[in-house]
């Protein structure tokens, strides 16, 4: 068969010379013919070889002046530049995604140190507080004050200034509503029982989480996280008949703050799913503070009255500069970590930040236990570590998706 082109000269094969282009050829392309042609020949076509050019050797001996010419393909630059700059620094960037990814993750860590700190200190302040006033509805109220506050001096330097319609704050005001009754309940419950027994209680919180999710949301559990809620609701219930500090009004206030907690979780999937496209949950959160204030105002000059002024403390024969500072400390941490929450939860996925809100329980659990030097009984103990497992696998097993039905 004869050969039709050649694409590189060799000592032993005839002498090439190029041909001009036909208009079937693109440009940038050379055909090399021998000196016999057959007209049958189809001429290869223009994207089934690289477009090459002529290179011609530096040689200094004369005979390279007469050496056949030899085919190189050409190099697209756009290509060439792009390898070449891509080739050095590629361990360079590898470095710097390394290097960007371990500062996220100290970041993380440090705002979770300070999500525990600020939840050690709420507890143990409102704790005390709540020990020698007994009010906790204006308790509550003072809270959602000093947030109120700190979020107006953000809004009014510039710091932090949402843009909320009127429509997204008609449909946050149920959301408020539900928030300022959990709080409410949970200050209620710390007036009434130890720390360690409440956050125990409101370690039920994924029970009230699924049981509100399946009536309202049609979203129903599968058989993990249905059998992760067996060792919470156990564990409970033998921390509860083992705990010295047990009253009734204490255990159902906890009930009661997991019960609106989680109602305010179901109330936002459902109302708020197309209005809240535009706010974060740091938005969110400032202006259910702000509107629990509100609220809170006159539910506690119905319900206690005014007994936070320094006549009446007086009276009640307390230290007035012990109650106002830890009053003030406890409210701007109980903002604090609110806010710390927020943040990581903007960082990490619902999965992560559950696992890290079962942590902070067993930590807020044990500090207290330690500063008031809680009474513990090994039942009491084992209760509570079984009810903390279980939200533990609960928060594990509730990203186990049930498989699909096949026809």
């Amino acid at each position: 068969m004869q050969s039709a082109a050649a694409f590189t000269a060799a000592p032993n094969l005839p002498l090439l010379k190029p041909r001009r282009l036909s208009a079937n050829h693109a440009p940038g392309h050379v055909v090399l013919c021998s000196k016999r042609h057959d007209s049958n020949v189809v001429p290869p076509s223009p994207s089934a070889f690289p477009p090459i050019r002529r290179s011609w050797s530096l040689s200094s001996t004369p005979s390279s002046m007469f050496r056949p010419w030899t085919a190189v393909p050409l190099r697209d630059p756009d290509t060439t530049g792009r390898s070449q700059a891509t080739a050095v620094p590629e361990s360079a960037g590898g470095e710097e995604h390394q290097t960007t990814e371990l500062a996220r993750k100290i970041e993380v860590l440090l705002l979770m140190g300070l999500w525990y700190f600020f939840n050690i200190i709420f507890n143990i302040y409102n704790k005390q507080v709540l020990k020698v006033y007994r009010f906790p509805v204006t308790v509550t109220t003072c809270q959602f004050g000093v947030g109120t506050v700190l979020v107006l001096l953000l809004w009014t330097f510039n710091l932090y200034r949402p843009k909320v319609s009127s429509t997204q704050l008609a449909a946050i005001l149920p959301l408020a509503l539900v928030h300022t009754l959990g709080n409410l309940f949970t200050n209620m419950s710390l007036g009434k029982v130890a720390v360690s027994f409440t956050h125990t209680i409101k370690a039920t919180e994924p029970f009230f989480s699924v049981l509100l999710s399946a009536m309202f949301l049609g979203e129903f559990p599968t058989l993990w996280v249905v059998g992760s809620l067996i060792p919470i609701m156990g564990g409970v219930a033998l921390a509860s008949v083992t705990e010295v500090s047990f009253n009734w009004a204490g255990f159902w206030s906890a009930m009661a703050s997991n019960l609106t907690n989680q109602s305010r979780n179901v109330l936002s999937k459902k109302v708020m799913v197309n209005k809240e496209e535009a706010l974060d949950n740091i938005t969110l959160f400032s202006i259910i503070t702000v509107m629990s204030f509100i609220l809170m105002i006159p539910v506690t000059l119905i319900m206690e009255g005014v007994t936070f002024t320094p006549a009446y403390l007086q009276s009640a024969g307390l230290n007035l500069k012990e109650v106002y500072v830890r009053s003030l400390i406890a409210a701007i941490c109980y903002h604090a970590y609110q806010q710390v929450s927020y943040m990581i939860l903007q960082r990490v996925s619902p999965v992560t930040h559950s696992v890290g809100n079962c942590v902070k329980r067993v930590v807020v659990i044990v500090s207290s236990v330690m500063f008031f030097r809680t009474p513990v009984s090994a039942i009491n103990a084992f209760g509570t570590g079984i009810a903390l497992a279980g939200v533990f696998l609960y928060s594990r097993v509730k990203r186990i998706k049930p498989k699909a039905k096949t026809a």
